[in-house]
């Protein structure tokens, strides 16, 4: 190892750079002008060139440090060291990025076993090289794998450029990953059992999808002696709905039961806390429905991560983390007391709403056309333009843009199935919805408005036209943090 090494003030700089553009998160805005700035290029760039450019930046100037005084992460000294292992991770990354995709697809079409990673001991010998340890090593496998699965399921999967879509996909990723990566790399990467989270949305909105992507972009150890991964990612993620069972028997599908624990209890029989692998999630769907009596034993398994079968004493473990999900509001939850206190408090650790169809229309009529596309690819198995035409010809005549969508996404798949199969779509006699106006007007001269909730409106009603938390506090003459707070309100009540 060479001795009294150190980067060039240009170096150190350029590294920094890509330190910052590496913790942004992928889906906002600060990660396109990090890379658009450490590429050369104008953030407006198609992102296949942004990205290229950007690889090639800093393979250039790792390849001036290698050649000038070699590469070991050790010879380098506090923030050097710092921001130059940051610029040899996104190397190391975006080197095996393809061979990392390769893997997750043919691991969705293989749910049975955990497959060879082919890429695994060229990057570990490349990372090893570079001075990183074993332990270290093998660790940035796994979270380049991670990193890329959560991108997969989060950009695949929930389509739409609606503002209100592309909020999701950041608070997803937030969700996975924390909003600081690095933080998340040097303390919770397997620490994440601690924090659950709260769902909202109306029926059909896409809960289940969003739920699938975090509980398949969790982190999942690399085994280096059987050179795979220790879990399946396919089968990292089970799902509860709560209310497709009876009071009598959802502490035994949620908790398990032991033979002869009550009446028809034969044999053992292990609840969805115990067939959750170690590395992965729970979605507790229709969490509303649940009663106090189990609340109280779930808050057990939120606070102490422990769990024990009916009929038994003995105490299991719980090593994954749960999501939950609820078609109600945050107002009628708290107002309605559906929730204890201590329960609701231990389960929000992070609340995420997905928007209702109207809205994410309404913020941008192309959403339906996405959306369209998504799925009737999905629907016939591969792209067709033309089906996607005559659907959208069909829902601009018959339904105009303007309808609400009461079934939200799930009623559009059957929109579209229906116009492929009769081309009609005879939709269920909604009453037509008042203006947002309207209603407003009519509960002031009510006087069914609170002072907090006519801010709501109001701040809503701003952020919709200005688009931006500063123009509406510059506006409203409030502080910014309370009006997000407002805004954030209105979304979890519709």
């Amino acid at each position: 190892m060479k001795q009294n090494i150190s980067l060039l003030p240009e170096e150190l700089n350029f590294f920094k750079c890509v330190h910052y553009a590496s913790a942004a998160n992928p889906f906002g805005r600060e990660r396109i002008l990090r890379e658009a700035e450490i590429a050369g290029v104008s953030p407006d760039s198609p992102k296949e060139i942004r990205v290229l450019k950007a690889c090639q930046a800093v393979a250039h100037h790792l390849a001036q440090v290698e050649e000038r005084c070699g590469i070991n992460i050790h010879a380098f000294k506090g923030e050097e060291r710092y921001f130059l292992r940051s610029a040899l991770l996104f190397d190391y990354f975006h080197l095996f990025r393809k061979k990392i995709d390769a893997l997750i697809t043919s691991q969705l079409d293989n749910a049975e076993t955990s497959l060879d990673a082919p890429f695994a001991p060229e990057a570990l010998t490349l990372l090893r090289g570079w001075g990183f340890s074993i332990e270290e090593s093998r660790r940035f496998i796994a979270l380049a794998y991670q990193l890329r699965r959560a991108y997969y399921f989060i950009f695949r999967h929930l389509v739409g450029r609606s503002r209100c879509m592309q909020e999701l996909r950041r608070d997803l990723w937030q969700n996975v990953f924390t909003h600081d990566i690095l933080m998340y790399d040097q303390y919770l990467w397997d620490r994440m059992e601690n924090f659950s989270t709260l769902l909202f949305g109306e029926t059909g909105t896409g809960k289940g999808t969003a739920a699938l992507a975090m509980g398949r972009s969790g982190y999942i150890p690399f085994d280096e002696k059987e050179n795979k991964f220790t879990h399946n990612f396919v089968n990292t993620f089970t799902t509860l709905n709560i209310s497709q069972f009876p009071e009598t028997i959802i502490e035994s599908e949620l908790f398990g039961h032991v033979r002869g624990a009550f009446t028809g209890a034969v044999k053992d029989h292990n609840g969805v806390f115990s067939r959750c692998s170690p590395n992965g999630s729970i979605l507790l769907d229709e969490i509303g429905e649940l009663s106090t009596h189990v609340q109280i034993k779930l808050l057990n398994v939120l606070q102490d991560r422990s769990y024990s079968p009916v009929g038994s004493d003995e105490k299991h473990r719980f090593h994954g983390r749960i999501i939950a999900a609820t078609n109600r509001s945050i107002r009628e939850i708290r107002e309605k007391k559906i929730f204890r206190d201590d329960f609701y408090y231990r389960l929000c650790s992070d609340i995420i709403t997905v928007p209702p169809l109207r809205k994410r229309i309404a913020q941008d009529p192309e959403e339906l056309s996405d959306l369209l596309t998504h799925t009737v690819t999905r629907i016939v198995g591969q792209p067709s333009p033309e089906i996607v035409s005559r659907v959208l010809g069909y829902i601009e005549s018959n339904l105009t843009l303007s309808y609400p969508w009461p079934g939200n996404v799930r009623e559009l798949e059957q929109c579209v199935r229906r116009v492929v199969l009769r081309n009609a779509y005879e939709t269920e006699e909604v009453p037509e919805p008042a203006s947002q106006t309207d209603s407003l007007t009519r509960q002031i001269q009510e006087g069914r408005l609170s002072a907090q909730d006519l801010l709501i409106h109001y701040c809503t009603r701003l952020y919709e036209k200005h688009d931006t938390y500063e123009a509406v506090a510059r506006i409203a003459g409030l502080d910014r943090r309370t009006v997000k707070k407002y805004i954030d309100s209105q979304d979890q009540v519709y």
